[in-house]
């Protein structure tokens, strides 16, 4: 499995391009901004774009949907409950002073439980919401892609509208910490840490 990850755009916000290092069959989780990189990353390690999936709708997160699936086609995946925020991205970006072309609607609604084959890797996907009420995270291959769900020693905000802490805290001890420690987990901002180093070190949760 081939996974690059990169910051993108004024927030920083991680994207990460996943790949079947057989087939060559890929998929974009979280193309915030900067599309041209993104595609470019592509094309370097010859990958044909299949799926942008969206673990939430915040437009630094999704900001280059529109972009990204024009140059390519690629299906867009993301959680129903989180499209009404896909369609105003640009009215949320100027509220940040940035901008933000609104998003395409999604051709793939996921669920919970929910998998796709990207070649030969399956991605299963768990609804993790709290962050944000269609927030999705993406399991494959002992990795867990969690959006703004949880971070190396923290949490993502709640105090957004859709947000709720305690919604929050239940989707990552039933959904993430139930993983095996060993499992990666690859955030939508800064590092990446492990199933096991959050279970035991993460404040919100000792």
């Amino acid at each position: 499995m081939i996974i690059k990850g990169m910051p993108v755009g004024p927030i920083q916000a991680n994207c990460y391009v996943l790949g079947c290092e057989v087939t060559r069959k890929s998929a974009v989780i979280d193309p915030g901004d900067e599309a041209g990189r993104i595609l470019g990353i592509l094309d370097q390690e010859d990958l044909q774009l299949e799926y942008i999936i969206n673990t939430h709708g915040h437009f630094d997160h999704v900001g280059a949907n529109r972009a990204v699936k024009d140059a390519t086609g690629a299906k867009l995946v993301a959680h129903q409950l989180d499209t009404p925020m896909l369609e105003h991205l640009s009215q949320a970006a100027a509220a940040w002073g940035m901008h933000a072309e609104n998003s395409p609607k999604p051709d793939i609604y996921v669920e919970d439980g929910d998998t796709i084959m990207l070649g030969r890797i399956e991605l299963k996907f768990l609804h993790t919401p709290g962050h944000s009420p269609g927030g999705i995270s993406i399991l494959s291959d002992g990795v867990v892609f969690v959006g703004d769900l949880l971070f190396a020693g923290s949490i993502g905000r709640t105090d957004f509208p859709g947000g709720d802490y305690d919604t929050l805290i239940r989707s990552v001890e039933t959904k993430i910490f139930s993983l095996a420690d060993n499992v990666q987990v690859l955030s939508g901002h800064g590092p990446a840490t492990t199933v096991g180093r959050e279970k035991r070190t993460n404040p919100f949760f000792r």
